[in-house]
């Protein structure tokens, strides 16, 4: 299917369908917590059951009652005048934002639970969002939900964004009646995924929507800063390890600088001996509530929650969706991620682009590290290929002024006749490139346990500030993407100091930056791109 038969306009439209005849809807139901805070809670219901079914619940913040409707005229309104959108789906009236719809669920044998957290909508209390209260919370009401006349004892979570967020937590030390979670598109590193890119702190979304959330000013200041350590950052860091209850995870290609990196790392950290990964490159909201997706997450809870032999064990381990063009993409699945048998190969930079040969000449290339300035390297594909995976970009760079850097990186696809092909990005925005990665250069210091050769982990422990002129090598992450090229069309990598890929929910614009900015090529200094070439596979499915 092409993403030009969901509708490609940035704005797009949510459909809103009443409620079915057969669901039933009891609202309001309190939920007494351990300290006494009443909790509000809708639970929907079919009319026809004659027997206990098993739950999907879901915590929000936003509204258990805020109608679709409200979402369309209070939302894409807003992201309208950002040039951003919602993207186009079909819900039905009762389906609170990023939650899922209990029209489809009630119909498929689920009773779905819909509560507002703590301090939100109808509950009582303090909102204190991702606090240990909030997830004992939800401890309490898996239980709850598992223990009430219609119900079969089995509850799974589901959810996009926060609900998402929110079951890594939940499911670290869960309750026996909690048999698997189904976090779509959900952060897993608060630090490292949403508020510090790299650390470079991201000035847009995470400030925002935490003064929205829960009042916080705490790190609104305006101009270049520090960035703290992770010790010094309230935060939520998910113990991934500690998760063995059954997950199906979606990552998205196209979520970067939100929730693109922690679902990638949450699927290859967590304990669970089943786990999936439903990969794709468009708008979350869209695919969350499109028929493929839906019945992929029924086939994972039919098995989990209802027992059924429905083949889902027998089913390879990700989902993975190639973009060929914005509207183009080609679906399959593999056994694993990263991708088994991907072949790693070094790019080398040089002041004639991208190669597979080490320049032995030392060169040097520079630029404005305070202006919007950007150098660019090139490699052209002689034959059709596909990256997938993460990617490595090793540099050697100094600057001639101040005592940091902040490094901003754009991986972008250029057509043969060298116009750029672009792809979703952030909130449904249309302009989005193959790939980003970002560094603050004191924050350089990579963690030797978790780093893998094709992915650096920072540590963020430490604060290791430069010298003018001192040349330091640094190792920057590229966020996990999928991309076929055809033979002619060329990989582009661009090195600013500034954003190269930002809208009105990205940016970063408390740089440290002073001069200008060196890079080191070629010798000596062998910088260079690590990339994950795919060997020809066949698409179960086209887009075309």
């Amino acid at each position: 299917m092409t993403s030009a038969e969901h509708g490609r306009a940035p704005h797009n439209e949510i459909d809103v369908f009443p409620l079915p005849e057969d669901v039933s809807v009891e609202r309001d139901v309190g939920l007494t917590m351990e300290d006494g805070v009443r909790l509000s809670a809708n639970v929907f219901r079919s009319r026809q059951a004659r027997a206990p079914q098993p739950v999907i619940l879901a915590l929000t913040p936003y509204g258990k009652d805020m109608h679709p409707g409200r979402i369309r005229d209070d939302m894409v309104g807003q992201r309208a005048q950002a040039g951003l959108g919602m993207g186009r789906y079909r819900v039905s009236e009762c389906t609170p934002f990023e939650a899922p719809d209990p029209a489809y669920w009630v119909q498929h044998g689920y009773v779905v639970v819909h509560v507002d957290v703590r301090g939100c909508g109808k509950s009582q209390g303090e909102r204190k969002v991702f606090s240990r209260r909030e997830i004992s919370d939800y401890s309490q009401i898996i239980v709850w939900s598992g223990t009430q006349p219609w119900s079969s004892g089995k509850v799974a979570l589901h959810g996009v964004s926060y609900l998402a967020i929110c079951q890594w937590y939940a499911a670290v030390n869960p309750p026996p009646q909690l048999v698997a979670i189904v976090p779509w598109e959900g952060a897993s590193d608060s630090y490292r995924d949403v508020r510090f890119h790299g650390g470079v702190p991201e000035t847009a979304f995470f400030r925002g929507w935490s003064r929205k959330m829960a009042g916080a000013q705490g790190d609104a200041q305006q101009g270049p800063s520090r960035t703290p350590v992770i010790s010094e950052v309230p935060g939520n860091r998910a113990e991934l390890e500690a998760i063995v209850v059954p997950a199906l995870i979606c990552g998205s290609f196209s979520d970067q600088g939100l929730h693109t990196k922690g679902c990638f790392d949450a699927f290859m950290r967590i304990g669970s001996q089943h786990k999936w990964l439903f990969t794709h490159g468009r708008g979350k909201w869209t695919v969350y509530y499109e028929e493929e997706a839906l019945e992929y997450q029924r086939q994972f809870l039919d098995h989990f929650l209802k027992g059924e032999d429905n083949g889902m064990l027998e089913r390879p381990r990700v989902r993975l969706e190639v973009r060929r063009t914005l509207d183009e993409y080609d679906v399959r699945e593999e056994a694993d991620w990263p991708l088994p048998g991907t072949d790693y190969r070094e790019l080398y930079l040089s002041a004639r682009g991208l190669s597979a040969e080490l320049p032995g000449q030392v060169d040097t290339l520079s630029y404005d590290g305070v202006a919007s300035e950007s150098v660019v390297f090139d490699h052209r594909f002689d034959a059709a290929c596909e990256i997938t995976g993460q990617m490595r970009l090793k540099l050697w760079v100094s600057t001639d002024r101040g005592d940091d850097m902040d490094l901003f990186i754009a991986l972008k696809k250029l057509d043969s006749s060298g116009a750029e092909v672009p792809f979703e990005g952030r909130e449904n925005d249309t302009r989005g490139p193959v790939s980003n990665g970002w560094l603050r250069v004191s924050h350089r210091a990579l963690d030797p346990v978790r780093s893998r050769p094709f992915q650096p982990v920072l540590t963020h422990e430490q604060v290791q500030l430069i010298e003018p002129g001192l040349i330091v090598p640094v190792e920057i992450e590229i966020l996990p993407s999928s991309t076929a090229f055809a033979a002619g069309e060329t990989l582009r990598l661009v090195i600013s100091g500034a954003d190269i890929y930002s809208h009105a929910m990205l940016h970063h614009r408390e740089r440290c930056n002073q001069g200008r900015h060196t890079l080191h090529l070629g010798g000596g200094y062998a910088s260079s791109l690590l990339v994950p070439f795919i060997p020809a596979r066949r698409p179960l499915t086209s887009s075309m």
